[in-house]
């Protein structure tokens, strides 16, 4: 059963991401000022003002939690709270900017380096996604798990371009890039898709919130090695990941860890 406050954290995320929702659907489609960060990756006015309610909001209903946000600047006191919040006020920007229907808002509540209470939502196709430790996750009120399927040959596969047609070699249907890497591990969550793989130096605020939809599903999101995923460190980044259903997930490492081999 989840604890009562990691409930009521669920309930704040919820209601967070539902507005957040609101707020970026407001620029969505009317060309928001936009502009490049780190000389790569855009981040738009739209971005900026999610993340701005995102903080004022979450932090004055929890004021001892520490804050995480890909489009607030990082400050090394995040690193003594045992329980933060990270967000991604935008994931997919770039799939927002181009009027696509698969960003969403992605909010995590973490303690002890793992997320106890999650919601992802896509605002486009009105998809709320809900985790909470303990508690299974839903998707608009009912509960969903990852898929049965034990065999690799002939899994569905969601990933980047290059990733895509190595697994296609060795068997894979390769279902297509979700500019939302959050969203993409969602949809393993609730068995649109077998196995979703992420590249290396994807961030906490990509993955906190899915992580636990695909583990309250019954799956697992691991690096090639096998091992759990820790947030909230001083290091952000994290290598090539695999998001698969339990009975999928360990042949599935296997396979991308060998083609990682081979690509090296």
């Amino acid at each position: 059963m989840p604890e009562a406050a990691h409930s009521q954290d669920l309930a704040l995320l919820e209601e967070a991401a539902r507005r957040s929702g609101e707020i970026a659907l407001g620029y969505f489609g009317k060309d928001p000022r936009t502009w490049m960060k780190d000389g790569a990756s855009p981040v738009s006015e739209a971005d900026m003002a999610v993340d701005a309610w995102l903080k004022q909001h979450l932090l004055a209903a929890r004021p001892d939690y520490g804050w995480l946000s890909e489009e607030t600047a990082d400050t090394p006191d995040r690193l003594q709270r045992r329980q933060l919040f990270i967000v991604d006020p935008i994931d997919g920007t770039r799939a927002f900017l181009a009027g696509k229907d698969e960003w969403t808002v992605s909010l995590a509540m973490v303690t002890d380096g793992r997320p106890r209470a999650a919601a992802l939502f896509n605002p486009v196709r009105g998809e709320m996604y809900l985790a909470v430790q303990g508690g299974g996750t839903r998707l608009n009120g009912r509960l969903v798990q990852t898929g049965a399927r034990q065999d690799i040959a002939g899994a569905t596969v969601l990933g980047p371009q290059g990733l895509l047609a190595a697994a296609a070699r060795s068997g894979l249907v390769p279902a297509g890039t979700i500019g939302s890497l959050a969203y993409r591990i969602a949809l393993v969550a609730k068995a649109d898709v077998d196995v979703a793989v992420a590249r290396p130096r994807s961030h906490d605020w990509d993955l906190a919130a899915a992580d636990l939809l695909v583990q309250e599903a019954g799956g697992r999101l691991t690096d090639l090695g096998g091992a759990t995923l820790t947030y909230n460190r001083e290091s952000l980044r994290h290598p090539e990941l695999v998001a698969a259903g339990d009975s999928l997930h360990g042949a599935a490492v296997r396979l991308f860890a060998d083609l990682a081999d081979k690509a090296s």
